[in-house]
């Protein structure tokens, strides 16, 4: 036996299936096997592409051989030699006997489960109208309740005039206002009088009683004085004041519960009366005032400064600050 060798003086080609791969097995006469991927005795089974249905039973054939296909399907083509080209299709694992079995996946946002399920819209469409809603409501409420801060003495005159002021005012509307009311009213002659004044009823056209007046006020130092009575509540009044006058203004000084107004009866020749023309001349007007509610002490006088050349002839409240 020589090195190299088994004892049997047999060529390589004979021992070894894969002696046709080597140069002094093809010198040889070494051929490849017949068969798939070039391994003897093996079977080529590839199918076409969409050849196998799914679900359908499969021919079979004995172990090594090629099962047959069922008509009008066509035939694969076997597997050429090694290194040769051919026209296998190609078959998906699932198609053989034994393959995975497919699978069929949910879409997202199906119905097959929670995790494919999609955003709640719904939900927060609701919560968005709520919110809104809320916003809406809100306003709404305070453009109501705007209303509720007004000063409730929101009927008085948008600039406050000082606490006494004299002005030729309506003798209709005053007498209106004062028998609605119902507040006092007081004739000159009932009126407390300090010395040198003293009634009379020579000059034609005084509206107290009996055609009375008082006479004699223009001294300094004279007074007239009404204790009235009987006021319903604290707060503000317009005293009226009725006068006449030669056909000149007048002034005087007026007095609430012992303090002196800075404001003054303010006795102006309303009616244009000529001079001298004490008839012509009967007039009123009026001063602002606050009271206290039951009595007070109302005084107008003739003090230094003032200008009283007047005849008085009547007194009386109206109730609020009015502008007439």
């Amino acid at each position: 036996m020589t090195s190299g060798t088994n004892g049997a003086n047999t060529p390589p080609e004979d021992d070894d299936p894969f002696g046709y791969l080597y140069a002094d097995g093809q010198a040889n006469g070494a051929q490849p096997p017949s068969g798939g991927y070039g391994y003897p005795n093996t079977v080529n089974r590839t199918r076409p592409v969409g050849q196998r249905q799914y679900g359908q039973q499969q021919p079979t054939a004995p172990y090594g051989q090629v099962p047959q296909q069922q008509a009008p399907q066509q035939q694969a083509p076997q597997q050429g030699a090694y290194g040769q080209p051919n026209n296998a299709h190609y078959a998906a694992p699932e198609t053989f006997p034994g393959g995975a079995p497919t699978t069929q996946q949910q879409p997202y946002g199906g119905n097959g489960g929670g995790r494919g399920r999609g955003p709640n819209t719904k939900g927060l469409l609701i919560g968005a109208i709520a919110v809104v809603a809320a916003v809406v409501i809100g306003i709404g409420v305070a453009m109501l309740g705007g209303d509720d801060d007004k000063d409730a003495g929101g009927s008085d005159p948008s600039t406050t005039p000082s606490a006494q002021q004299s002005s030729e005012p309506s003798a209709s509307a005053s007498g209106s206002a004062a028998s609605e009311d119902d507040l006092p009213k007081i004739d000159a002659k009932a009126l407390s009088l300090s010395p040198g004044i003293t009634t009379a009823t020579d000059v034609q056209g005084a509206k107290a009683d009996g055609g009375i007046y008082l006479n004699g006020f223009n001294q300094v130092g004279s007074s007239v004085t009404w204790n009235v009575s009987g006021i319903p509540k604290s707060g503000k009044y317009t005293l009226y004041t009725g006068y006449s006058v030669p056909g000149k203004d007048a002034t005087a000084t007026l007095s609430i519960n012992g303090t002196a107004s800075k404001a003054p009866v303010g006795m102006d020749n309303y009616a244009k009366a000529a001079e001298g023309d004490y008839a012509k001349g009967w007039t009123q007007t009026y001063n602002y005032v606050q009271l206290n509610k039951g009595s007070n002490t109302i005084k107008i006088s003739c003090e230094q400064g003032n200008q009283c050349d007047a005849l008085l002839d009547q007194l009386w409240l109206v109730n609020g600050w009015v502008d007439s």
